[in-house]
């Protein structure tokens, strides 16, 4: 019985001498977290982060409203022969420059010029015409007076007189038409422009009123363009208008808007307006899309930096600054946006160092290095 106590005796010593090794391992494992957190912590308040940094300045903005738009010829006419007869000669195609008067097309004139002969002719006659009559009634009158000459008789030379005054007025409306036919066997432009779309070759026939072929206007040319319904009250005619069009990257073209449309297209809510603008290059066609920029107002100094630096927390808008080696936040207030810029109207002066790249992920009081 002694010896069964003893046993007994010594499992417990044993059971305890486990519990307490325990508890000082699970005492040393909670010294070693609690030492690694402040390790951490301490590294990363001393960790240094690479940023790049803009200098806040002024600079100066316009305000605009931006829509998209259209550029179309400022006119186009289709040119239409006044004469019937066969086209002689078609000298322009599609694409040619044309002047203002150019001859596009000849119509044959050969019947037209012998109109025209035949009526000069007759004028002449009739002018010879007049000439004897009003000879014949200058004696006449005088043996009138004289009381050598019967009223009959004077009536009747005055009569022809009158008749061949008027048959040589006609001559010179004949002959005036019979000109002005043949002036038009020559189909001229109504414009300086270009040929749109020609309809019609040497040798063809062609009637009065037969459209041969479409003129168009490019310079300058109309930007037609819309803008919402909530930015109307700031159009105006003759405001500045710029725009950029796929062809010519990096270039910008300008003009001023000329008409404002009188009512808004009930489906989009939108109102419709044209600028006008130079193209005496010819660098610009109809049809190319663009985008625009409508300045509704003047040139002014504002407080810019780039839009992708400002970070928003819900209704709080704040910014990054460098200041020394670490970054300071510092909340704003915007304004209006100026393409990739946004102009800040509280909380930036000018001359911080603004942190651009490298701020999503920033903490107040962590170091910054500024890398080009």
């Amino acid at each position: 019985m002694a010896g069964h106590t003893s046993t007994r005796t010594g499992s417990t010593g044993r059971s305890g001498a486990r519990a307490k090794t325990a508890l000082v391992l699970m005492a040393v494992s909670l010294l070693l977290v609690s030492g690694c957190g402040k390790n951490e912590e301490e590294g990363a308040l001393e960790k240094t982060v690479n940023v790049k940094v803009w200098t806040v300045g002024k600079k100066p903005v316009r305000p605009f409203i931006e829509t998209i738009g259209s550029l179309t010829a400022s006119e186009e006419v289709s040119v239409s022969s006044e004469v019937d007869g066969v086209l002689r000669e078609v000298p322009v195609d599609e694409g040619t420059p044309v002047s203002r008067g150019m001859a596009l097309a000849r119509v044959d004139s050969t019947d037209y010029r012998l109109g025209a002969d035949n009526a000069e002719a007759a004028l002449k006659q009739a002018e010879a015409a007049l000439a004897n009559i009003r000879a014949e009634f200058g004696r006449k009158e005088a043996l009138f007076r004289e009381e050598l000459l019967t009223r009959q008789q004077f009536d009747d030379v005055t009569l022809r007189k009158t008749v061949a005054e008027r048959d040589l007025d006609r001559a010179r409306v004949v002959l005036s038409l019979a000109r002005e036919k043949l002036g038009k066997t020559s189909v001229l432009s109504p414009l300086q422009g270009m040929v749109k779309e020609k309809r019609v070759s040497a040798g063809d026939f062609v009637r009065a009123g037969m459209p041969l072929m479409t003129i168009v206007r490019v310079d300058p040319l109309k930007l037609s363009f819309t803008i919402a319904e909530k930015d109307m009250s700031q159009l105006r005619a003759g405001q500045d208008v710029t725009f950029s069009v796929d062809p010519y990257p990096g270039r910008e073209f300008s003009g001023r808007v000329s008409i404002i449309y009188p009512s808004l297209d009930e489906r989009t809510r939108s109102l419709r307006a044209e600028a006008l603008v130079p193209n005496g290059a010819f660098d610009l066609k109809p049809g190319f899309f663009a985008r625009v920029k409508i300045f509704t107002g003047e040139s002014r100094e504002a407080v810019v930096v780039p839009a992708t630096s400002i970070l928003y927390e819900g209704t709080r808008v704040r910014v990054f600054l460098r200041e020394g080696n670490a970054a300071r936040e510092r909340s704003v207030k915007l304004g209006a946006k100026y393409g990739e810029l946004v102009e800040v109207l509280e909380g930036l002066k000018g001359g911080e160092n603004l942190i651009v790249v490298g701020q999503n992920n920033l903490v107040g009081g962590v170091k910054v290095h500024a890398v080009q």
